[in-house]
């Protein structure tokens, strides 16, 4: 009988620090390489390799789950799919998989007939390296080149190509530490890109001449007044204006210049100020602006460009429904919103009329797709629920029918019928109702004998729409329901939802899961024990947080690039998450409050001498939003107190960042692995 290797035990050594007189203790801090963003202590490597080595040996009797959850998922996923062509002026532009890649090419033919034309390969860019990302592909108006970004260590640093799209060939590389998405100048002869920091922050946007010596570039924008705001730009849909913008989640500052003279000085639209967002976009002559500042939930706003920060409002606010997004179109304002937390898209004419799409479920996501044209004949828009595959259709809104272009191909088969869905408004211990969207096989018996699969992220906004999964099926169809809290800190039922669950009122987000988990069992979905919750990064900080509080409830737990040493790291605006992340979890470097309260749940400060459930916790080396150190010193912590024999394991990815894997089927083996960690320790 093969016995089980011993769990790595990380040294303790002494080191504590002091703020607003208290004193923290910190026995593992010595897991931050003092050299990082380079991790080259011997010491600290040897640790994550052999967390590293006891997760093989612990998930090695399961090899064959994995591998068998790893090929159903696989089977799910068309092999040689391929994307709904977009037209862009003269040409088509898509992406297909060759059958078994791991990675897209792209394609593109002219309109008016041809042959396919290879734009770029992604498989063959990625081949012999072991993380490789494109965050972007934009072609320049004259369509004779690409900018092109490219990540290939997982550190979310872009090299920025420009590549001659007759030749194939790169003509020269801008920079090497760009991010987002770079805008083409109207003549198509220079590009305005952003650049990151030393801290991971875009700081500044840069307008580059092709062919012009790098020293050349110009600045166009440097954030230097707060250094936890970002900057990014992009290009009004009528692509007269480039848009330069800079804030943080809580404040926005928009400055714009004609694409067709970059290096003019840019136009102030309105000045920053505390607690209020705007976005501008531009159409007939006119500023289009949502904001904040007279409703919650935002009013959509016109204004002259030669005035642009006086906004005459066009769409007032509203309790009941949230808008999202607004593109200007030649014929109609679309407006993305959600009413009562359902997605809606709305045109409206310039003239008042207005009309929205109708989708044909009660709980659904939708949402605008690729339109780059400014007046296509039609609005293509996607949409998909937990029961119906992701759907691209186009809509007409002459006689408002949606034509359906393509439907998600699950080559193994999949048969709707055999599944259900239902949005539960579960009730919370301050009497708010928190929406949880289910899906299970029909039949699923509400005893209280049931596993349930509970997934929430709740933090900056950020909505976990209620959409189709193929993984999660391997989940459904071993007996799981699978469920969605929509707890606040995330938007999904407007702006103040998120607000409900950030800075003095964090601690919502938490009890509304714990809540929603108690709920589903109330209503028989499962029982305390039978319950496995998993989130990522902000996300793992809540499962950190809910690991400490409600431990029994679990039955397992998997946190990936878990954010859970949020004192230590807010305590220290040196690192590329802290100074922009002040205005979500508050300041608690001046704050004593603030302090007080992050002390009160970070997840790492809270680790306790008590029995946890079974936990998967996983992390990246080159991650520079959650700090590889995040989830070692946690699982050490952890290892060092609990008093249950349940399993904990560490998986750290030594080549990779944020996202985990890269390649298409490498990333789904990561989701076949967590989800053989489940299976095995909810058992029956």
């Amino acid at each position: 009988m093969t016995r089980n290797p011993a769990p790595p035990v990380a040294a303790q050594r002494p080191y504590s620090y002091e703020q607003h007189g208290v004193t923290i203790e910190d026995p593992y801090h010595w897991l931050r390489d003092q050299s990082y963003p380079k991790v080259d202590d011997a010491d600290v490597l040897d640790y994550l390799k052999a967390e590293n080595a006891y997760f093989e040996a612990m998930m090695a009797p399961h090899a064959e789950l994995v591998e068998t959850l790893f090929q159903e998922m696989k089977g799910r996923i068309k092999e040689d799919d391929r994307s709904v062509p977009v037209k862009d002026g003269e040409w088509l532009y898509w992406w297909a998989f060759d059958a078994g890649a791991q990675y897209r090419k792209w394609y593109r033919r002219p309109v008016a007939g041809g042959d396919d034309r290879l734009i770029f390969d992604e498989p063959a860019e990625a081949e012999s390296k072991d993380y490789f990302r494109l965050g972007a592909i934009e072609v320049s108006p004259d369509g004779r080149h690409a900018a092109i970004m490219v990540d290939d260590d997982g550190s979310e640093r872009f090299k920025l190509r420009i590549r001659d799209l007759e030749t194939g060939r790169d003509i020269e590389t801008v920079t090497e530490v760009g991010i987002g998405g770079p805008v083409w100048s109207a003549d198509s002869r220079g590009i305005v890109f952003t650049e990151v920091n030393e801290n991971w922050r875009s700081y500044r946007a840069r307008y580059h001449r092709l062919g012009d010596p790098l020293k050349d570039d110009i600045t166009l924008y440097e954030e230097t007044e707060d250094k936890g705001f970002s900057v990014g730009v992009g290009k009004s849909h009528d692509r007269r204006l480039i848009l330069i913008a800079t804030g943080d989640n809580s404040s926005t500052e928009v400055r714009f210049v004609f694409a067709e003279d970059p290096a003019a000085p840019l136009t102030l639209v309105s000045r920053r100020r505390p607690d209020r967002i705007y976005s501008v976009d531009a159409a007939h002559g006119k500023l289009w602006v949502l904001a904040n500042d007279e409703h919650i939930n935002f009013r959509l706003a016109e204004a002259d460009p030669a005035a642009p920060g006086e906004w005459t409002t066009v769409v007032p606010g509203s309790d009941s429904v949230y808008m999202r997004g607004v593109t200007p179109f030649r014929d109609h304002l679309v407006i993305e919103e959600r009413v009562h937390g359902l997605d809606q898209i709305r045109l409206r004419r310039y003239s008042g009329e207005e009309q929205r799409v109708a989708f044909p479920e009660a709980s659904y996501t939708a949402s605008l797709g690729s339109n780059p044209e400014f007046a296509p004949a039609a609005y293509r828009i996607g949409y998909t629920s937990m029961v119906t595959p992701v759907t691209v259709y186009d809509y007409h809104p002459a006689d408002g029918r949606l034509e359906t272009l393509k439907v998600q191909g699950i080559p193994s088969g999949y048969d709707a019928s055999l599944y259900e869905t239902e949005r539960l408004m579960l009730p919370t211990r301050d009497g708010k109702l928190v929406p949880v969207s289910v899906v299970s096989r029909k039949g699923f018996r509400k005893d209280g004998k049931g596993k349930l699969y509970l997934y929430a992220y709740g933090a900056y906004g950020h909505a976990i729409p209620p959409s189709f999964s193929t993984a999660r099926l391997s989940l459904v169809d071993r007996g799981f329901a699978c469920a969605i809290a929509h707890i606040r800190g995330g938007d999904d039922l407007g702006y103040g939802w998120f607000l409900e669950g950030k800075l003095a009122k964090r601690t919502n987000t938490f009890n509304d899961f714990v809540d929603a988990a108690q709920g589903l069992v109330a209503e028989g979905y499962a029982s305390p024990g039978r319950i496995a919750i998993q989130g990522g990064s902000a996300g793992g900080k809540l499962m950190g947080v809910v690991a400490n509080s409600d431990p029994h409830l679990w039955g397992a737990v998997v946190a990936d690039v878990p954010f859970v040493d949020v004192l230590a790291t807010m305590l220290d605006d040196t690192l590329p998450l802290t100074p922009g992340e002040w205005p979500e979890w508050g300041n608690p470097i001046l704050d004593r409050a603030a302090f007080d309260l992050i002390r009160s749940y970070s997840p790492y400060d809270n680790v306790k001498a008590q029995d946890y459930p079974p936990m998967l916790i996983t992390g990246g080396l080159n991650d520079p939003r959650v700090t590889y150190w995040e989830p070692a010193k946690w699982a050490a912590k952890l290892r060092a107190a609990k008093t249950d024999d349940n399993l904990l394991l560490l998986k750290i990815n030594m080549g990779a960042g944020h996202g985990g894997k890269s390649g298409r089927w490498e990333s789904l083996r990561e989701v076949a692995e967590a989800y053989a960690f489940i299976v095995t320790q909810v058992e029956g």
